[in-house]
Protein backbone atom coordinates (compact mmCIF):
# COMPACT_ATOMS: atom_id res chain seq x y z
CA UNK A 1 0.00 0.00 0.00
CA UNK A 2 1.39 3.28 -1.29
CA UNK A 3 1.97 5.41 1.82
CA UNK A 4 -0.30 8.48 1.93
CA UNK A 5 1.29 12.56 1.50
CA UNK A 6 0.52 15.64 3.36
CA UNK A 7 -0.23 18.03 0.28
CA UNK A 8 1.76 21.42 2.03
CA UNK A 9 4.49 21.98 3.88
CA UNK A 10 2.61 24.39 5.93
CA UNK A 11 0.09 21.53 6.41
CA UNK A 12 2.95 19.64 7.66
CA UNK A 13 4.25 22.59 10.04
CA UNK A 14 0.69 23.32 11.19
CA UNK A 15 -0.45 19.82 12.15
CA UNK A 16 3.32 18.98 14.09
CA UNK A 17 2.72 22.68 16.02
CA UNK A 18 -1.03 21.40 16.57
CA UNK A 19 0.26 18.06 17.90
CA UNK A 20 2.91 20.01 20.67
CA UNK A 21 -0.15 22.49 21.18
CA UNK A 22 -2.41 22.19 23.70
CA UNK A 23 -3.69 23.25 27.04
CA UNK A 24 -0.16 23.18 28.82
CA UNK A 25 0.92 25.94 26.18
CA UNK A 26 -2.26 28.01 27.43
CA UNK A 27 -2.42 27.79 30.87
CA UNK A 28 0.71 26.46 32.60
CA UNK A 29 3.59 28.21 30.48
CA UNK A 30 2.00 31.97 31.68
CA UNK A 31 1.73 30.02 35.60
CA UNK A 32 5.32 28.81 35.52
CA UNK A 33 6.52 32.61 33.94
CA UNK A 34 4.87 33.86 37.30
CA UNK A 35 5.97 32.13 39.71
CA UNK A 36 9.46 31.85 38.34
CA UNK A 37 10.73 35.38 38.36
CA UNK A 38 9.30 36.63 34.67
CA UNK A 39 10.79 37.58 31.93
CA UNK A 40 14.26 35.51 32.44
CA UNK A 41 12.70 32.31 33.32
CA UNK A 42 11.17 33.19 29.13
CA UNK A 43 14.78 33.39 28.33
CA UNK A 44 15.84 30.42 29.84
CA UNK A 45 12.67 28.49 28.72
CA UNK A 46 13.79 29.12 25.48
CA UNK A 47 17.45 27.99 25.86
CA UNK A 48 16.24 24.46 26.75
CA UNK A 49 13.78 24.32 23.58
CA UNK A 50 17.02 24.64 21.74
CA UNK A 51 19.11 22.55 23.26
CA UNK A 52 16.18 20.02 23.82
CA UNK A 53 12.93 20.44 21.82
CA UNK A 54 14.92 20.69 18.54
CA UNK A 55 17.28 17.89 18.54
CA UNK A 56 14.91 14.79 19.69
CA UNK A 57 12.04 16.70 16.91
CA UNK A 58 14.95 16.44 14.73
CA UNK A 59 15.46 12.72 15.16
CA UNK A 60 11.52 11.70 15.33
CA UNK A 61 10.93 13.58 12.16
CA UNK A 62 13.93 11.38 10.64
CA UNK A 63 12.68 8.37 11.97
CA UNK A 64 9.05 9.04 10.79
CA UNK A 65 10.74 10.13 7.10
CA UNK A 66 13.00 7.75 6.95
CA UNK A 67 10.87 4.46 8.11
CA UNK A 68 7.94 5.79 5.88
CA UNK A 69 6.00 3.97 8.96
CA UNK A 70 4.04 4.43 11.70
CA UNK A 71 5.82 3.99 15.02
CA UNK A 72 4.42 -0.15 15.56
CA UNK A 73 6.43 -0.37 12.20
CA UNK A 74 9.38 2.05 11.54
CA UNK A 75 11.74 0.55 13.52
CA UNK A 76 11.68 -2.71 11.71
CA UNK A 77 12.73 -0.49 8.74
CA UNK A 78 15.31 1.01 9.93
CA UNK A 79 16.90 -1.26 12.87
CA UNK A 80 19.63 -3.37 12.57
CA UNK A 81 18.81 -7.35 11.85
CA UNK A 82 17.34 -9.27 15.47
CA UNK A 83 17.47 -6.63 17.26
CA UNK A 84 14.36 -5.62 19.71
CA UNK A 85 14.58 -1.66 19.09
CA UNK A 86 10.97 -2.21 17.54
CA UNK A 87 9.14 -2.97 21.02
CA UNK A 88 9.56 0.87 21.83
CA UNK A 89 6.88 1.08 18.91
CA UNK A 90 4.17 -0.32 20.89
CA UNK A 91 5.01 1.37 24.01
CA UNK A 92 4.54 4.04 21.38
CA UNK A 93 1.47 3.37 20.24
CA UNK A 94 0.11 2.54 23.94
CA UNK A 95 1.56 5.94 25.36
CA UNK A 96 -0.69 7.47 22.20
CA UNK A 97 -3.60 5.25 23.71
CA UNK A 98 -3.25 6.52 27.11
CA UNK A 99 -2.59 10.02 26.94
CA UNK A 100 -5.91 10.35 24.64
CA UNK A 101 -7.57 8.42 27.78
CA UNK A 102 -7.74 11.74 29.92
CA UNK A 103 -6.55 14.36 26.94
CA UNK A 104 -10.57 13.38 25.59
CA UNK A 105 -11.80 14.30 28.83
CA UNK A 106 -9.98 18.12 28.89
CA UNK A 107 -11.38 18.86 25.35
CA UNK A 108 -15.15 17.84 26.30
CA UNK A 109 -14.69 20.08 29.23
CA UNK A 110 -13.92 22.92 27.31
CA UNK A 111 -16.34 22.53 24.16
CA UNK A 112 -18.32 22.41 27.48
CA UNK A 113 -17.55 25.69 28.82
CA UNK A 114 -18.06 27.16 24.99
CA UNK A 115 -21.77 26.31 24.66
CA UNK A 116 -22.38 26.94 28.44
CA UNK A 117 -20.56 30.60 27.83
CA UNK A 118 -21.91 30.74 23.94
CA UNK A 119 -25.46 30.11 25.69
CA UNK A 120 -25.22 33.06 28.94
CA UNK A 121 -25.65 29.63 31.30
CA UNK A 122 -22.70 31.68 34.09
CA UNK A 123 -24.03 35.08 33.22
CA UNK A 124 -25.10 37.20 36.60
CA UNK A 125 -22.48 34.31 38.49
CA UNK A 126 -19.97 35.25 40.89
CA UNK A 127 -17.09 33.75 41.33
CA UNK A 128 -18.71 31.20 43.70
CA UNK A 129 -21.38 30.43 41.78
CA UNK A 130 -18.86 29.81 38.42
CA UNK A 131 -16.73 27.06 40.96
CA UNK A 132 -19.74 25.38 41.58
CA UNK A 133 -21.17 25.09 38.65
CA UNK A 134 -17.24 23.92 37.19
CA UNK A 135 -17.52 21.45 40.36
CA UNK A 136 -21.31 20.70 39.36
CA UNK A 137 -20.17 19.86 35.73
CA UNK A 138 -17.82 16.86 37.09
CA UNK A 139 -20.17 14.84 38.93
CA UNK A 140 -22.50 14.23 35.96
CA UNK A 141 -21.12 11.06 33.79
CA UNK A 142 -23.46 11.14 31.08
CA UNK A 143 -22.84 15.03 30.03
CA UNK A 144 -19.06 14.53 30.55
CA UNK A 145 -19.22 11.09 28.52
CA UNK A 146 -21.52 13.04 25.68
CA UNK A 147 -18.72 15.73 25.17
CA UNK A 148 -16.19 13.02 25.72
CA UNK A 149 -18.27 10.91 22.75
CA UNK A 150 -18.39 15.08 20.39
CA UNK A 151 -14.74 14.89 20.62
CA UNK A 152 -13.91 11.47 19.55
CA UNK A 153 -16.62 11.72 16.58
CA UNK A 154 -14.87 14.53 15.54
CA UNK A 155 -11.68 12.94 15.19
CA UNK A 156 -13.27 9.68 13.42
CA UNK A 157 -15.09 12.04 11.35
CA UNK A 158 -11.97 13.87 10.55
CA UNK A 159 -9.54 11.79 9.93
CA UNK A 160 -12.11 8.98 8.23
CA UNK A 161 -12.03 11.36 5.11
CA UNK A 162 -8.01 10.88 4.61
CA UNK A 163 -5.10 12.19 5.20
CA UNK A 164 -4.92 15.41 2.83
CA UNK A 165 -8.72 16.28 2.22
CA UNK A 166 -9.50 15.60 6.24
CA UNK A 167 -6.75 15.78 9.09
CA UNK A 168 -4.89 18.57 7.14
CA UNK A 169 -7.50 20.49 5.52
CA UNK A 170 -9.26 20.80 9.16
CA UNK A 171 -6.18 21.39 11.16
CA UNK A 172 -4.71 24.14 9.09
CA UNK A 173 -8.16 25.76 9.09
CA UNK A 174 -7.92 25.03 12.73
CA UNK A 175 -4.80 26.14 13.46
CA UNK A 176 -5.05 29.28 11.64
CA UNK A 177 -8.18 30.31 13.25
CA UNK A 178 -6.65 29.58 16.97
CA UNK A 179 -3.87 32.13 16.10
CA UNK A 180 -5.98 34.63 14.62
CA UNK A 181 -7.73 34.21 17.87
CA UNK A 182 -5.30 34.47 20.27
CA UNK A 183 -4.02 37.86 18.19
CA UNK A 184 -7.54 39.19 18.72
CA UNK A 185 -7.89 37.92 22.43
CA UNK A 186 -4.37 39.68 23.21
CA UNK A 187 -5.00 43.14 21.45
CA UNK A 188 -8.46 43.23 24.04
CA UNK A 189 -6.48 41.59 27.04
CA UNK A 190 -3.54 44.72 26.42
CA UNK A 191 -6.59 47.42 26.05
CA UNK A 192 -7.81 46.97 29.60
CA UNK A 193 -7.38 49.78 31.85
CA UNK A 194 -5.18 48.30 34.62
CA UNK A 195 -3.22 46.02 32.26
CA UNK A 196 0.06 47.85 31.88
CA UNK A 197 0.76 45.78 35.83
CA UNK A 198 0.07 42.70 34.30
CA UNK A 199 2.62 43.20 30.99
CA UNK A 200 5.39 44.16 33.85
CA UNK A 201 4.59 41.13 35.65
CA UNK A 202 4.84 38.83 32.82
CA UNK A 203 7.93 40.26 30.65
CA UNK A 204 10.30 41.87 33.01
CA UNK A 205 12.40 40.06 35.02
CA UNK A 206 11.67 39.86 38.96
CA UNK A 207 14.95 39.71 40.75
CA UNK A 208 13.45 39.47 44.03
CA UNK A 209 10.67 36.80 43.33
CA UNK A 210 14.14 34.63 41.71
CA UNK A 211 15.89 34.59 44.64
CA UNK A 212 13.28 33.69 46.57
CA UNK A 213 12.39 30.40 44.52
CA UNK A 214 16.07 29.75 43.55
CA UNK A 215 17.98 29.79 40.32
CA UNK A 216 18.23 25.97 40.57
CA UNK A 217 14.38 25.71 40.60
CA UNK A 218 13.81 28.24 37.81
CA UNK A 219 16.42 26.07 36.02
CA UNK A 220 14.88 22.48 36.11
CA UNK A 221 11.37 24.48 35.48
CA UNK A 222 12.09 26.17 32.52
CA UNK A 223 13.71 22.52 31.58
CA UNK A 224 10.85 20.64 32.17
CA UNK A 225 8.31 22.84 30.62
CA UNK A 226 10.74 23.43 27.39
CA UNK A 227 10.97 19.33 26.74
CA UNK A 228 7.08 18.45 27.84
CA UNK A 229 5.90 21.05 25.54
CA UNK A 230 6.83 19.75 22.12
CA UNK A 231 5.05 15.75 23.17
CA UNK A 232 8.35 13.55 21.95
CA UNK A 233 8.96 10.42 23.27
CA UNK A 234 5.84 8.29 21.68
CA UNK A 235 5.94 8.91 18.04
CA UNK A 236 3.18 11.70 17.49
CA UNK A 237 5.74 14.16 16.20
CA UNK A 238 7.54 10.89 14.00
CA UNK A 239 3.94 10.25 11.83
CA UNK A 240 4.43 13.23 10.52
CA UNK A 241 7.98 12.81 9.54
CA UNK A 242 6.38 10.07 7.64
CA UNK A 243 4.13 11.98 5.35
CA UNK A 244 6.64 14.51 3.81
CA UNK A 245 8.87 15.28 0.90
CA UNK A 246 12.63 14.93 1.20
CA UNK A 247 12.20 18.66 -0.08
CA UNK A 248 13.61 20.28 3.67
CA UNK A 249 16.52 19.48 5.71
CA UNK A 250 14.13 18.63 9.39
CA UNK A 251 16.02 20.61 11.61
CA UNK A 252 15.27 23.77 10.07
CA UNK A 253 11.79 22.48 10.17
CA UNK A 254 11.87 21.43 13.89
CA UNK A 255 12.51 24.97 15.00
CA UNK A 256 9.58 26.17 12.61
CA UNK A 257 7.36 23.77 14.30
CA UNK A 258 8.87 25.25 17.94
CA UNK A 259 9.07 28.62 17.32
CA UNK A 260 5.19 28.40 16.46
CA UNK A 261 4.60 26.29 19.37
CA UNK A 262 6.72 29.00 21.91
CA UNK A 263 4.34 32.01 19.94
CA UNK A 264 1.19 30.34 20.95
CA UNK A 265 2.32 29.61 24.75
CA UNK A 266 3.81 33.26 24.98
CA UNK A 267 1.06 34.81 23.57
CA UNK A 268 -1.11 32.91 25.71
CA UNK A 269 0.39 35.11 28.70
CA UNK A 270 -0.65 38.02 26.81
CA UNK A 271 -4.32 37.20 26.78
CA UNK A 272 -3.91 35.83 30.50
CA UNK A 273 -2.03 38.17 32.65
CA UNK A 274 -3.10 41.78 31.58
CA UNK A 275 -6.52 40.77 31.68
CA UNK A 276 -6.30 39.11 35.84
CA UNK A 277 -4.05 42.09 36.65
CA UNK A 278 -6.73 44.66 35.35
CA UNK A 279 -9.65 42.50 37.58
CA UNK A 280 -7.47 41.92 40.63
CA UNK A 281 -7.16 38.14 40.00
CA UNK A 282 -5.01 35.83 41.17
CA UNK A 283 -2.92 34.45 38.25
CA UNK A 284 -0.86 31.07 40.06
CA UNK A 285 -4.84 29.15 40.66
CA UNK A 286 -3.42 26.43 38.19
CA UNK A 287 -6.08 24.74 36.97
CA UNK A 288 -8.98 27.10 38.32
CA UNK A 289 -7.51 29.75 35.94
CA UNK A 290 -9.52 28.65 33.25
CA UNK A 291 -12.53 27.23 34.86
CA UNK A 292 -13.61 29.13 37.36
CA UNK A 293 -11.51 32.63 37.16
CA UNK A 294 -11.55 33.17 33.48
CA UNK A 295 -15.21 32.99 33.06
CA UNK A 296 -15.61 35.41 36.33
CA UNK A 297 -13.70 37.89 34.58
CA UNK A 298 -15.69 37.63 31.30
CA UNK A 299 -18.78 38.28 33.50
CA UNK A 300 -17.21 41.85 34.45
CA UNK A 301 -15.99 42.42 30.63
CA UNK A 302 -18.10 44.68 28.33
CA UNK A 303 -19.32 41.82 25.77
CA UNK A 304 -17.91 39.45 27.82
CA UNK A 305 -19.74 36.10 26.54
CA UNK A 306 -18.36 36.98 23.15
CA UNK A 307 -14.53 37.38 24.55
CA UNK A 308 -15.58 34.39 26.76
CA UNK A 309 -16.37 32.22 23.91
CA UNK A 310 -13.89 33.16 21.80
CA UNK A 311 -11.41 31.93 24.38
CA UNK A 312 -13.04 28.75 24.84
CA UNK A 313 -13.26 28.13 21.00
CA UNK A 314 -9.77 28.91 20.83
CA UNK A 315 -9.05 26.62 24.13
CA UNK A 316 -11.30 24.08 22.14
CA UNK A 317 -8.87 24.42 18.41
CA UNK A 318 -5.56 24.09 20.98
CA UNK A 319 -7.19 20.86 22.45
CA UNK A 320 -8.68 19.31 19.59
CA UNK A 321 -5.90 19.94 17.12
CA UNK A 322 -3.67 17.85 19.61
CA UNK A 323 -6.29 14.93 19.41
CA UNK A 324 -6.92 14.86 15.90
CA UNK A 325 -3.12 14.15 15.39
CA UNK A 326 -2.33 11.55 18.01
CA UNK A 327 -5.49 9.97 16.92
CA UNK A 328 -4.02 9.78 13.35
CA UNK A 329 -1.52 8.45 14.70
CA UNK A 330 -3.33 5.72 16.53
CA UNK A 331 -4.91 5.04 12.78
CA UNK A 332 -1.65 4.81 10.98
CA UNK A 333 -0.93 2.30 13.90
CA UNK A 334 -3.64 0.40 13.40
CA UNK A 335 -3.70 0.48 9.35
CA UNK A 336 0.33 -0.79 9.35
CA UNK A 337 -0.45 -3.39 12.26
CA UNK A 338 -3.25 -5.19 10.71
CA UNK A 339 -3.66 -4.10 6.95
CA UNK A 340 -7.75 -2.75 7.12
CA UNK A 341 -8.92 0.37 5.56
CA UNK A 342 -8.40 3.90 6.92
CA UNK A 343 -12.27 4.02 7.56
CA UNK A 344 -12.65 0.79 9.44
CA UNK A 345 -9.52 2.00 11.53
CA UNK A 346 -10.69 5.48 12.44
CA UNK A 347 -14.13 3.52 13.59
CA UNK A 348 -12.33 0.98 15.54
CA UNK A 349 -10.11 2.93 17.16
CA UNK A 350 -12.92 5.59 17.95
CA UNK A 351 -14.76 2.56 20.00
CA UNK A 352 -11.97 1.56 21.64
CA UNK A 353 -11.36 5.03 22.46
CA UNK A 354 -14.65 6.10 24.00
CA UNK A 355 -14.45 2.95 25.95
CA UNK A 356 -10.66 3.39 27.24
CA UNK A 357 -11.68 7.17 28.34
CA UNK A 358 -14.33 6.30 30.64
CA UNK A 359 -12.28 5.44 33.49
CA UNK A 360 -11.11 8.84 33.21
CA UNK A 361 -14.84 10.68 33.67
CA UNK A 362 -15.94 8.33 36.01
CA UNK A 363 -12.69 9.58 38.24
CA UNK A 364 -14.23 12.76 39.45
CA UNK A 365 -17.47 11.43 40.75
CA UNK A 366 -18.49 7.69 41.12
CA UNK A 367 -15.23 6.48 41.18
CA UNK A 368 -13.79 9.39 43.01
CA UNK A 369 -12.46 7.73 45.93
CA UNK A 370 -10.65 5.56 43.59
CA UNK A 371 -7.11 7.51 44.80
CA UNK A 372 -4.22 5.70 42.91
CA UNK A 373 -1.31 8.14 43.37
CA UNK A 374 -2.30 8.98 47.28
CA UNK A 375 -5.21 11.32 48.76
CA UNK A 376 -6.58 13.54 46.54
CA UNK A 377 -5.38 12.47 43.21
CA UNK A 378 -7.19 10.34 40.50
CA UNK A 379 -7.25 8.23 37.29
CA UNK A 380 -6.71 11.39 35.22
CA UNK A 381 -3.33 11.98 37.60
CA UNK A 382 -2.39 8.32 37.38
CA UNK A 383 -2.43 8.46 33.14
CA UNK A 384 -0.63 12.19 33.07
CA UNK A 385 1.74 10.68 35.07
CA UNK A 386 2.56 7.73 33.18
CA UNK A 387 2.34 9.90 29.91
CA UNK A 388 4.26 12.86 30.82
CA UNK A 389 6.46 11.65 33.42
CA UNK A 390 7.42 7.62 32.20
CA UNK A 391 6.75 7.05 28.54
CA UNK A 392 7.68 10.81 27.10
CA UNK A 393 11.13 10.90 28.71
CA UNK A 394 12.11 7.55 28.73
CA UNK A 395 10.89 7.37 24.93
CA UNK A 396 12.76 10.29 24.06
CA UNK A 397 15.73 8.58 25.27
CA UNK A 398 15.30 5.47 23.15
CA UNK A 399 14.84 7.72 19.87
CA UNK A 400 17.99 9.66 21.15
CA UNK A 401 20.14 6.36 21.49
CA UNK A 402 18.89 4.53 18.53
CA UNK A 403 19.93 7.79 16.32
CA UNK A 404 23.58 8.15 17.91
CA UNK A 405 24.47 4.55 18.83
CA UNK A 406 26.25 2.23 16.33
CA UNK A 407 23.80 -0.53 17.69
CA UNK A 408 21.03 0.88 16.56
CA UNK A 409 20.51 3.36 13.42
CA UNK A 410 23.42 5.25 13.65
CA UNK A 411 24.53 8.77 13.45
CA UNK A 412 25.87 8.24 9.94
CA UNK A 413 22.28 7.52 8.66
CA UNK A 414 20.40 9.55 10.58
CA UNK A 415 21.93 13.03 10.20
CA UNK A 416 22.08 11.22 6.06
CA UNK A 417 18.21 11.60 6.25
CA UNK A 418 17.76 14.49 8.59
CA UNK A 419 19.98 16.67 6.10
CA UNK A 420 18.31 15.94 3.05
CA UNK A 421 16.96 18.70 1.39
CA UNK A 422 17.16 22.70 1.94
CA UNK A 423 17.37 24.16 5.22
CA UNK A 424 19.11 23.89 8.59
CA UNK A 425 20.98 20.83 9.14
CA UNK A 426 22.32 18.69 12.14
CA UNK A 427 25.70 19.83 12.44
CA UNK A 428 29.00 17.50 12.90
CA UNK A 429 30.18 19.19 15.85
CA UNK A 430 26.53 18.15 17.33
CA UNK A 431 27.22 14.42 17.71
CA UNK A 432 29.50 14.97 21.00
CA UNK A 433 26.34 16.70 22.60
CA UNK A 434 23.57 14.51 20.94
CA UNK A 435 25.24 11.14 21.63
CA UNK A 436 26.43 11.60 25.55
CA UNK A 437 25.36 15.11 26.63
CA UNK A 438 21.71 14.83 25.74
CA UNK A 439 20.96 11.06 27.39
CA UNK A 440 22.37 12.43 30.31
CA UNK A 441 19.88 15.26 30.67
CA UNK A 442 16.59 13.20 29.79
CA UNK A 443 17.86 11.07 32.08
CA UNK A 444 18.28 13.88 34.83
CA UNK A 445 14.39 15.37 34.00
CA UNK A 446 13.59 11.49 34.17
CA UNK A 447 14.49 11.30 38.22
CA UNK A 448 13.63 14.93 38.46
CA UNK A 449 9.98 13.88 37.52
CA UNK A 450 9.93 11.16 39.98
CA UNK A 451 11.42 13.07 42.75
CA UNK A 452 8.89 15.56 42.51
CA UNK A 453 5.92 13.37 42.05
CA UNK A 454 6.76 11.47 45.35
CA UNK A 455 9.06 13.14 47.62
CA UNK A 456 6.45 15.56 48.27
Amino acid sequence: MQRERLGSRLGFILLSAGCAIGIGNVWKFPYMVGQYGGGAFVLIYIFFLIILGVPIMTMEFAIGRAGRKSPVRFYQELEPENSKWHIHGYISMLGNYLLLMFYTSVAGWLLQYFTDIASGSFEGLDASGIKTAYEGMLTKPGILLLFVGIVIGLAVLVCSIGLKNGLERITKWMMLALLGIMVILAVNSVTLDGSAEGLRFYLLPDTGRMKEVGIGNIVVGAMNQAFFTLSIGIGSMAIFGSYIGKERALMGESVRVAVLDTFVAFASGLIIFPACMAYGVQVDSGKSLIFITLPNIFNNLPMGRVWGSLFFIFMSFAALSTVLAVFENLVSCTIDLFGIGRKKACILNGILLFALSVPCVLGFNVWKNVEPMGKGSNIMDLEDFIVSNLLLPLGSLIFVIFCTCRYGWGWKKFTAEANEGRGLKVAGWMRGYMTFVLPLILIGIFFIGLYNTFAK
